[in-house]
C-alpha cells in the first residue's frame, strides 16, 4: 500500500496499481510479472533512498477488460419471487439473488469440490436474514449462542461474500478477482446490505462493531472507489426502503 511505504519509507519501494494479495499484477503472464520485477530492480540505480515510485501500468486487458464488466452489472439479473410472505421487502429481495445465484454456486463446488462457506454454521439464507435484520432492527436476536453480535456479523458476511463471489466466479468473464469484488459491493444487495451495515456501526459504541465496520467490513479499495466514483455505484440505497 502506498500510503505504508509513506510512513515506512523503505530505502526502495515501487507502488504497484494491483488489487491486494498480487504484486504481479496477474497469474500465469510472466512477460507482465518481468517487467514488474524490472521496474522494482531499476530501483537499485537511485544512489540514495528512501525512493518511493509508481508502477503506471494497468494489468492486461483481459483483467481490465473483466472489471469493466463486473462493474456494468450485466450478470445474475435478480428475480422478485420470494416464498415467504412475512419477510420484509429487503430480505424477499435478498432470497431472490441468492435463490438466483445458487445454481451457479453448486456448480462452482462440484468443479472445485470444494467451497469456503461455512464458517458461521449457518444455512446461507440464515446469515442473509441476520444481515437484513441487524439493518431493520439493529438489535436482533444472535443466532448463535456461543457468539455475541459482533463476531456472529463477521461470520455472516464472510460466508455470504465467499459464496457470492464462488458463484459469480463460475461465470464467463469473471475469472478476475477484482472483478468478482466490484461485482459484490457495486452490483448486489448483499453489498448493499453491508455498506448499509457500516455506515450504521461506524460510531457504534459496540468496540467490535465500530472497528469491524471502519477496517474490515468493506475492503479498503471499495471505499476509496466509491468515493471517488459514485455514480457506477447503484443508485438507489436502502436507507429509503
Amino acid at each position: 500500500m502506498r500510503l505504508h511505504s509513506e510512513k515506512i519509507r523503505p530505502p526502495r519501494a515501487l507502488w504497484v496499481p494491483f488489487e491486494l494479495g498480487r504484486p504481479l499484477g496477474v497469474p500465469n503472464d510472466p512477460k507482465f510479472q518481468h517487467r514488474v520485477i524490472s521496474a522494482v530492480l531499476d530501483l537499485l540505480k537511485h544512489d540514495g533512498g528512501p525512493v518511493l515510485e509508481d508502477y503506471l501500468e494497468e494489468v492486461p486487458d483481459g483483467e481490465a477488460k473483466d472489471r469493466q464488466a463486473g462493474m456494468n452489472g450485466q450478470f445474475c439479473p435478480i428475480s422478485s419471487i420470494s416464498t415467504r410472505s412475512k419477510d420484509s421487502d429487503l430480505m424477499k429481495a435478498f432470497e431472490a439473488e441468492i435463490n438466483h445465484l445458487a445454481p451457479w454456486y453448486e456448480m462452482a463446488v462440484n468443479q472445485r469440490r470444494r467451497t469456503t462457506v461455512g464458517v458461521s454454521e449457518l444455512e446461507i439464507l440464515e446469515a442473509a436474514r441476520f444481515l437484513a435484520a441487524m439493518i431493520e432492527s439493529g438489535d436482533p436476536p444472535v443466532p448463535r449462542n456461543d457468539l455475541e453480535r459482533g463476531p456472529m456479523l463477521k461470520l455472516c458476511c464472510e460466508d455470504l461474500t465467499s459464496f457470492y463471489g464462488e458463484a459469480i466466479s463460475v461465470q464467463p468473464g469473471m475469472k478476475a478477482s477484482i472483478a468478482v469484488e466490484n461485482w459484490i459491493w457495486g452490483h448486489t444487495i448483499l453489498g448493499e446490505t453491508m455498506w448499509r451495515i457500516r455506515e450504521i456501526n461506524l460510531e457504534s459504541k459496540d468496540d467490535f462493531m465500530r472497528y469491524h465496520a471502519q477496517r474490515s467490513l468493506v475492503p479498503d479499495r471499495q471505499i476509496h472507489l466509491r468515493e471517488e466514483n459514485p455514480r457506477i455505484f447503484r443508485s438507489w440505497s436502502l436507507v429509503k426502503k
